[in-house]
């Protein structure tokens, strides 16, 4: 029940007074501005990653992995191989039930095609603290360009709930200049 209710039941008949006029212009107008800016930021806000998402099987891509793995090893950190790739290359990361699969060792200012994917469940792939932040699903194999700009050690975090040991999943990118 309305504190003042209109004069007549039937309300969207009422004349609009000139000040909902106004502010109902004004929300037009900034929704506009707002999808305008959404459109620019795409194309020229430089945050949007240039990545392709291909089908795969996942025992397809847990393949992949494993050769690239054999073929660049070069420690290992408890469990973990380190993997370093020749710069220009392609490199493969696997997210699996509470891991990132293998820790990568990747060169200052060299580019590579990252490829992501999955062989069990959704898992989320974030890279700190950069701010990259990506779905990878089981049966797709995502493809980001990247080329590192600073040396460091990069943490990877699984950011969508993937079971009860999420809070677990985590990998490493590290990033070293050679020059």
């Amino acid at each position: 029940m309305a504190i003042t209710p209109p004069s007549e039941r039937i309300w969207w008949k009422e004349p609009i007074h000139k000040v909902e006029i106004v502010w109902i212009i004004v929300a037009f107008l900034w929704g506009l501005v707002m999808f305008f800016t959404m459109i620019w930021w795409h194309g020229f806000g430089q945050q949007n990653l240039s990545n392709e998402a291909y089908r795969i099987q996942p025992f397809q891509f847990a393949e992949k992995v494993d050769k690239m793995i054999a073929a660049h090893t070069v420690r290992q950190e408890g469990a973990f191989p380190v993997v370093r790739p020749p710069p220009g290359s392609d490199v493969y990361l696997m997210g699996r039930v509470y891991m990132w699969w293998p820790m990568l060792e990747l060169e200052k200012g060299q580019s590579y095609r990252l490829h992501l994917s999955s062989i069990d469940l959704q898992h989320g792939f974030s890279l700190q603290p950069l701010n990259i932040n990506l779905q990878v699903h089981p049966g797709y194999e995502m493809v980001i360009n990247l080329t590192p700009t600073t040396t460091g050690e990069f943490g990877i975090v699984c950011n969508e709930y993937c079971g009860l040991g999420h809070h677990t999943m985590t990998g490493r990118i590290y990033v070293v200049d050679r020059n």
